[in-house]
């Protein structure tokens, strides 16, 4: 009997072991079923990876490649001119903050010359700049109106004062021959630091002498030596009439003290806070001193690179346009070359939703692999450029002698999601038109 009973299987078996138990006074426990997960198939996902597969050749297949060529070129032109912009910004920049700092602190004057209304420098803020938030050093400077006096030339000058504090590494890039300027501990230094612009107009080298009359009553001059050539190339504002010197020769010239200087020059950890950092450093100072971000001091520069942002997003507004407008006639193009299968699966049942989501699936995987081509693009020339620096520019209209790339990382990122986002939602315009597609026609659409 029990082998006939363990004989059955199924649920009868089951039925029938449970009896012959119960006569046999035993215990008998039904056996669980196992359920078995049948996997969820996402049928819209797997008929565009059938129809990727397919268009391996063809029409289909150079539709594809046009589309993926058509972001690629886009999203690498945007990345090229974002960060270049971002080079040629931050290097215009940076030769200015070298020469003058982030921000100014300066007597309230009404004199428009060079030279400053004399300041007691040694104020809380120059003392005990690393209790201020945000500040990175301070240093004193002044500057003092001359003439440059050579048997063939004469040339007007503004010397620009240096103390011991000054933090020479910050202005090291600008050097092109020479060295700095040694200060001593005492005394001031017969040295001074001339512009490549100036050192060509008065045909001086490193380890000449120049001679500067400088402007006052009864009128002096100094016979200085040269030991350094910078260029910023930023002739306008510094290389046509500044030279470095120190500043106790201005302080005697001038009869100062040792802690009275024309002002000082404050750096900051973060330049897109300086107007913060300002605005805090001014209710700190006294009421006749004076904050001035340097951006404000040379707004002209300023507001010209502000004026490259805008031209650059204009360009991108443009690129996305020419990106999403190619897509958009890529999918259409699927979509007619699919009609019979769109006209099938409208048949056997499916939604628009369903069908729509087929090709959104096939526009999105093209965006991919348009965006890896746009990143290799982009990035792949910048990183070439930035290398090996081969092209050039005139530094005299550029104020640099090569492109330069600033890498924002930040920046490339918001490419990548800007160009995925915009296209893909772009991408349900074309996908529209499937409502409007009858099942019967398009079965027998040829």
């Amino acid at each position: 009997m029990e082998g006939a009973v363990s004989g059955v299987t199924g649920v009868d078996g089951c039925a029938l072991q449970a009896k012959h138990h119960k006569r046999s006074g035993k215990n008998f426990i039904l056996p669980t079923r196992k359920k078995f997960i049948i996997p969820k198939l996402n049928f819209s996902y797997f008929i565009s990876k059938r129809i990727n597969r397919e268009t391996g050749e063809g029409f289909s297949s150079t539709i594809h490649k046009i589309a993926v060529a058509s972001i690629g070129i886009g999203l690498g032109a945007a990345i090229i001119s974002f960060l270049i912009m971002h080079g040629f910004q931050d290097t215009v920049k940076n030769k200015i903050y070298s020469f003058s700092g982030h921000m100014l602190v300066t007597k309230f004057s009404m004199n428009n010359s060079m030279e400053e209304t004399p300041m007691y420098f040694n104020i809380d803020l120059y003392e005990n700049y690393s209790r201020y938030p945000g500040i990175k050093h301070v240093q004193e400077f002044a500057h003092k109106a001359g003439l440059i006096k050579t048997d063939e030339e004469v040339l007007g000058v503004v010397v620009k004062g240096i103390g011991k504090s000054y933090d020479s590494t910050i202005f090291l890039d600008n050097m092109v021959a020479g060295r700095f300027l040694h200060l001593p501990d005492s005394g001031y230094a017969n040295e001074v630091m001339l512009s490549s612009a100036i050192a060509r107009k008065i045909k001086t080298e490193v380890g000449d002498q120049v001679i500067v009359h400088f402007f006052q009553n009864p009128p002096r001059f100094r016979r200085l030596n040269v030991v350094g050539i910078y260029e910023t190339n930023l002739s306008e504002y510094f290389d046509d009439k500044i030279i470095l010197g120190d500043i106790r020769l201005i302080a005697r010239l001038n009869g100062w003290a040792d802690s009275v200087a024309g002002g000082v020059e404050v750096f900051v950890h973060d330049i897109n806070r300086v107007e913060d950092i300002a605005q805090s450093v001014g209710e700190t100072i006294d009421f006749d001193q004076n904050v001035q971000p340097v951006s404000d001091k040379y707004i002209q520069v300023f507001e010209w690179l502000n004026l490259l942002s805008r031209q650059v997003s204009i360009l991108l507004v443009i690129i996305l346009t020419v990106v999403c407008v190619n897509m958009i006639s890529v999918i259409l193009i699927l979509v007619m070359e699919r009609t019979q299968m769109i006209g099938m699966l409208k048949a056997l049942g499916a939604n628009n939703r369903i069908i729509r989501n087929i090709f959104m699936y096939n526009g999105v995987n093209l965006v991919v692999k348009g965006l890896l081509l746009g990143n290799l693009i982009g990035l792949g020339f910048c990183f070439l450029q930035d290398r090996f620096k081969w092209i050039k520019l005139n530094p005299h209209d550029y104020y640099m002698s090569f492109v330069p790339v600033s890498w924002h990382w930040e920046m490339v990122l918001i490419l990548n999601l800007l160009t995925f986002l915009i296209v893909t939602v772009v991408l349900l315009l074309p996908t529209a038109i499937i409502a409007s597609i009858n099942p019967i026609k398009a079965i027998r659409f040829d």
